[in-house]
Parts: structure tokens; sequence; C-alpha cells
């Protein structure tokens, strides 16, 4: 079996090929056939990689199929590499991707370019599973361009309006920032370990000590660090995944929740012993982290578009992620990256289906009532609320506790930062739903014709749903009684070629913190749908009492106003001063129009000797050859 592996990303990149070739031609039925179809086949073969892999003795399937490239020292296999860790993520893929790919043949049915969309969403899952399962840096980084890629088409698919082509464009730069670092860090590891292949830097970085100060190892690390900042939305290379609501939701779901915003955690993982070797990066990776889960979380205490809130809350949620990373937790980082991709795809998706009900109106001060119209998007999505604001028993509990204690361990200010951050979370998130289910329809028309989604877009709901509320017995702490299993199982890759395991954390209070945590999240969460149940009304109250700090956080603390002054404007004048200096004047005045002037000009004078008469040009010649005489008898 093991000689079919190469056909789980493979799949998807043939079924994107059929998609965007013949299947406007072949009609709507082949296209959905053919777009489910290689996601749900590669999910098979995924599934069974897994458990081939778990049968080996060290949790690791390796699959070269020859040399890539050669040059000099360099030698790049072109391989991939099922672990623990790529597994998982193989499986998350394929498998919420097949339910989201579901959802689609519902949600974009009446869409025209319905075979344009699949086709993209195939790439999209071909370009993952390269990025995750690539054995070296440089295939990884193949897939990593390729989201980046397919995240531009897809945030732009509306092409027709304004809107969108600028969102996808933005994400498109601003992620070119990002991937500048990975370049460099790509290039400072193979100038420290000689190689660009994973196995081989991490079994040389398990023979080096920890960096004192700032070294060669930091230094790439950080660089690794800012393409991770571009790829999973943080402070300060978060600003275009917002705007990446302007995509259809099941985009939304799909790259900005369960797959494509987690590559930079992923990354991170992947390369956990050489980012422990740094400790200054792993303390930047924390305080980066916390900064953005309180920064994000407070923007979405009171936006109104509902896809907007989710957005925020995405941000926020890697934030959470990466200060897991930073305290040394990657496999609690890990984890919540697990839990996430189940309950935020789920969101997404409810969201979705409310759009949808609502004749794609997203204005939370304009739904309400639509508990009674859609009951089975009404009752997923609360699953999902409970599991984002980590309610107890449900898989958001145990993995943002996870972090939150570790956090606390490498910092109390830490903690606070995160505590807050999770209060405004489960706030946020109740006032979502209130707005949206509770209270009286404050659309009339749009609510007398709401209804329930078909199956093809309640089913994964459902499934999704579930995932939410019990996966989480996968990653127990020991401190609530569990054995933290997914700590074990990912351990063989976290800590693939170290000579010596990873360093058990100190005892804490856990669950003193975890009740602390909990306990503020539950009131919070009674609050926000407290006041929200029964309209807007305390918001509209609060921006009169309050209009700064209401019209601050609305408008996302003018980030992207203060940006589009101090940093675009300048470089658009600069760009205009250059094109009209140096285009303009140099270039086309004097490199292009100036000889062709003076040809001109030349030409008209010489014109005036052609007279035609030839008593004229004799008088010429004669001149000529008078010329010539004084010339060579002088």
């Amino acid at each position: 079996m093991n000689k079919y592996y190469w056909l789980i990303p493979i799949l998807p990149l043939m079924g994107a090929a059929f998609n965007g070739l013949l299947g406007k031609r072949a009609g709507k039925s082949a296209t959905t056939f053919v777009g489910l179809g290689v996601i749900f086949g590669s999910l098979l073969l995924g599934i069974s990689a897994f458990l081939a892999m778990k049968a080996t003795a060290d949790h690791r399937l390796v699959l070269n199929y020859g040399e890539w490239m050669a040059t000099g020292s360099l030698s790049v296999p072109f391989g991939l590499v099922i672990d623990p860790l790529s597994g998982t993520m193989m499986l998350v893929i394929t498998g919420i991707g097949f339910l989201i790919h579901l959802y689609s043949v519902g949600y974009m049915h009446e869409d025209e370019g319905y075979s344009r969309f699949f086709s993209y969403l195939n790439l999209f899952v071909f370009f993952m599973l390269t990025l995750v399962l690539g054995s070296s840096l440089v295939l990884m980084f193949v897939g990593w361009e390729g989201v980046g890629l397919c995240s531009y088409l897809l945030i732009g698919y509306f092409f027709e309006t304004d809107f969108a082509p600028d969102a996808g464009l933005k994400a498109f730069l601003t992620n070119r920032v990002g991937d500048l670092g990975v370049s460099i860090g790509m290039m400072t590891l193979f100038a420290a370990f000689g190689t660009l292949t994973v196995s081989d830097i991490l079994t040389q970085a398990g023979h080096v000590a920890p960096e004192v100060g700032f070294g060669v190892l930091t230094f790439a690390t950080l660089m690794l660090f800012v393409g991770a900042t571009g790829k999973s939305a943080q402070l300060p290379l978060y600003l275009w995944l917002p705007d990446a609501m302007a995509g259809p939701t099941p985009v939304s779901a799909l790259i900005h929740a369960a797959t494509m915003v987690t590559s930079g955690i992923y990354m991170i993982c992947r390369l956990a012993p050489v980012f422990a070797l740094a400790p200054i990066t792993m303390d930047v990776v924390a305080w980066v982290g916390a900064a953005t889960a309180l920064f994000a979380a407070s923007i979405g205490l009171v936006q109104r578009d509902i896809k907007k809130v989710l957005a925020y809350s995405t941000v926020s949620q890697l934030g959470y992620m990466f200060l897991g990373l930073g305290a040394s937790g990657f496999a609690a980082g890990f984890f919540h990256v697990f839990t996430h991709a189940w309950f935020k795809a789920l969101l997404f998706l409810g969201a979705g289906s409310v759009i949808h009900a609502m004749h794609h109106e997203q204005d939370l001060f304009k739904m309400g009532g639509l508990k009674a119209k859609t009951k089975i998007t009404f009752i997923t999505m609360l699953c999902g609320t409970l599991a984002i604001m980590g309610f107890p028993g449900t898989s958001g509990f145990f993995s943002k506790d996870e972090i939150l204690y570790l956090a606390y361990l490498k910092s109390p200010v830490l903690w606070v930062i995160g505590v807050i951050g999770a209060s405004c979370t489960s706030f946020y998130m109740w006032r979502l739903m209130a707005l949206t289910f509770w209270g009286e329809p404050r659309d009339h028309h749009a609510y007398d014709h709401a209804h329930e989604s078909p199956l093809t877009m309640t089913v994964p709901l459902m499934v999704l749903a579930a995932g939410s509320l019990l996966w989480g017995v996968w990653g127990i702490p020991e401190a609530f009684g569990g054995h933290f299993a997914i700590g074990e199982f990912l351990k063989p890759a976290l800590t693939y070629g170290q000579v010596h395991g990873a360093h058990g954390h100190h005892e804490g209070p856990a669950i003193l913190l975890a009740c602390i945590s909990t306990g503020l999240g539950l009131l919070m969460g009674f609050l926000g749908w407290f006041k929200y149940k029964n309209g807007p009304a305390a918001e509209i109250a609060f921006a009169g009492r309050h209009p700064f700090i209401h019209d601050l956080l609305l408008n996302k603390y003018y980030v992207d106003e203060g940006v589009e002054r101090f940093l675009l404007g300048p470089t658009r004048w600069f760009g205009n001063l250059l094109w009209k200096l140096f285009d303009v004047i140099v270039i086309d005045g004097v490199g292009v129009n100036l000889p062709g002037a003076l040809a001109r000009v030349s030409g008209d004078f010489t014109a005036l000797f052609q007279t035609g008469r030839v008593r004229n040009y004799a008088l010429s010649m004669a001149l000529g050859g008078a010329v010539l005489l004084y010339v060579f008898l002088k």
C-alpha cells in the first residue's frame, strides 16, 4: 500500500486540473463528483498511511521518490514524511477539508463559477498537503507559497466586486513580507547545518547546546517566525485575515480556520528542537502571541459583521497557539490547532448557514430570533461556542487551559493577558449568539423568508459539532486526571533527533488557574448573552456614553488607516516620484524620446538640401570637392 501514498497530495491536484479545465463543460454533477471524490480518496489513503505510520517502531514513515535537486553541497530529496505531527495535520486537512467541500455543494450550488471554485479548493488542498508532508524545507516552501497563491484566488473569488480582489491582493502582498523571512531563515539554516532536509537539520540540532544571547540560530528562527506571523496572522502582519472574509464562507472555514493560518504553528512545531535552542526567539513568540490574542479579542467585542467577529476570533486563537509554543508547550500549542480546526470550522460554516438563511445578510444588528427557524444551525453553533469559550469538558477547555497553565509557568503576566483575552472571547461569542438567535427579528423581511440549510450544509455542521465536544479527550492534562495523550503521541515528532528528551515543566496550581480562567469565562459569557439577548440596545447606549472607546474598537484601533497614511501613502508618493522623475523624464524623455527628436530634427535639416535641382547638387559636389582639396593640400 505504501507505493500509493504519493497519491495523497496528487489526487487533489488531479481534481483541480479536471475542474479547472473541463469542469464547466462537464457540468455541476461531474464537478461535484470529482471535487469531493479526490478529497475523499486522499482521506482514505491518509487514514491508511496514518495507521501504517503508527504500526512502525519509531512512528515514522519516510517515502523517498528520488533526488529532486543537487548542486554543490546542496542535495534535496523528493520525498514525504508521515509522523505523528504531519500525519495528524494530514487527517485534519483531508477530513475537515472533505466536510467543507461537502458543505460547499449546497452553499455554492447557484454560483456560476461552481467548477472554478472547486478547482481552487482542490488546488489548495494539494498545496497544503505538500506543505505538511514535505521532507525538506524546500518542498515545504513550495506548499507554503502555493497556499498563498490559492488564498489570493479564493479570497478574490468574487472578482466582479471591488472589495474581493483588493482583499486578495492585500493577503498576497502581506504574506510576501513574511515569505521573505522564511527564505532568509531557510538560507541561514543551510549555512548553519549544510542541509535543507528536515530530519538532517533536527539530527544535527540534537547535538547543539542552546544559544546564550543572540546567535545564528536565533536569527534563523526569528526570520522563520516573521514568516509565521504572515501566514498565521500575528502582529504586525495580521491585517490581511479580517479582510479575507470577502471570500465565500467555505473559504473562511477551510483556509482561515482549519488549515492555512495554522501553517506557521506547524512550521515551528516541525522545527521544534531548533526553536528550543533559541531562548530569545521563544520569548518573542510567547509575547507576540499573547499580545495578538488580547489585541484581536478586544476588537471582536464590537464588530457587527458576523464573519468579521469570527475573523478576529481566529487571529486571537492563533495568538494563543503561539503563546503555547513560546512557553515551550509545542504539544499544547498544536493540540489547540487541532481543537480549533473543529470548532472554528464549525462556527464559520454555521455563520455561512445563517447568512444563507438570511439571504446573504451579515449584519448582526439586523438578525435576531433565528433560533426557532434554524434549529440545527443554532444547536451546532452553540456547541462551537461552548468549545471556543472553554466550557468544562469540551475540547477547547483542555487545550486552552493547558496553554494558560504553561504561560503562567513562563510568566504570570502572560497568564493574566491570556485570561483577559479568553474572557473577551467568551463575551463576544455569546454576544454573537444572542444577537443572531435570541430576541425579536430586526429585519422582518429576511426573517420571514429564513429557513434551515439543506443537508449538504447541516450534516458537516453536526459532524464538526461532535468533534468540537468530544476531541478534548485526546488531550486531558495530567492535572485533571488525564495523561495528555496527544503530548505522548506527538513526542517522537517534536523531539526528533534530540539526544535528551524534552524536560518536564515544574509543578504549579493548574486546577486553581483553570478554575479562575473558566469562572471568568463563564461570567463574561453570561454577561454577553444577558446584555444582547434582547438586541443591540446595550451597545448603542455604551457607544453614546463612551464614543471614543467604542469607535476605537469598532475601527480596529485605526491600524489600517495608520498603515495607509504612514506606510502605503508615502510609498505610493515615492513610487509616483520615481515614475515621473526616472520613467517619464530620464527613460522616456532622455533615453527614448530625445534620440528620436534629434533624428527628426537632423532629418528635417538635411531635407532642406534636397531640392531636386541638378545645378544645386552639382554646386554641392563642387563645394565638397573644394573642401577635400583644401584639407589634403593644406
